[in-house]
């Protein structure tokens, strides 16, 4: 008995050591995008404040995706908004397989999570509420229209570290 509490102490302690050890974060947060399937209209939004002027950050886009996405990369249209006007659209591609279609994120169920680089070495000029809004821009091959119902996307998170 002693033993079975001794071991279920040291576990507590160490799940909350790997939890809490994330140093880096300044901002963190997941949308869930409805029915697995991210709509070409439907905006992901993440509004956040910016506090430090001087020093860098990397930006993240984390996206959760399952067995039902059905490519091996992903375009998504990012507006990063300043609280000043000021916007910066960028059109963006990344990798979410290998060659024989195994997805490279993280996770050992179903559903995988991939870290992509947003921005690096970033540093804000001015403090105040930003908001950055994320699309996805997929379509087929040879297709002019985009695909307007994405499948296999359950989340999408947008993330700040300090470097």
């Amino acid at each position: 008995m002693k033993t079975s509490k001794i071991n279920y102490i040291v576990f507590v302690f160490v799940a909350f050591s790997i939890i809490s050890c994330d140093s880096k974060r300044e901002y963190d947060s997941f949308v869930s995008v409805q029915n697995g399937s991210w709509e070409h209209s439907n905006a992901i939004l993440f509004n956040f404040n910016v506090n430090d002027t001087i020093n860098k950050k990397n930006l993240f886009l984390n996206v959760r995706n399952n067995q039902n996405y059905n490519f091996s990369n992903l375009f998504l249209i990012t507006s990063l908004n300043f609280p000043n006007g000021k916007k910066i659209v960028d059109t963006l591609e990344y990798t979410m397989a290998d060659n024989s279609g195994h997805f490279l994120g993280k996770g050992i169920t179903a559903i995988k999570e991939s870290k992509l680089f947003y921005k690096e070495n970033v540093v804000f000029p001015v403090s105040g509420e930003y908001t950055i809004s994320i699309t996805q821009a997929m379509r087929k091959n040879g297709e002019i229209n985009g695909i307007e119902s994405l499948k296999g996307i359950t989340e999408v998170g947008f993330r700040i570290e300090k470097n």
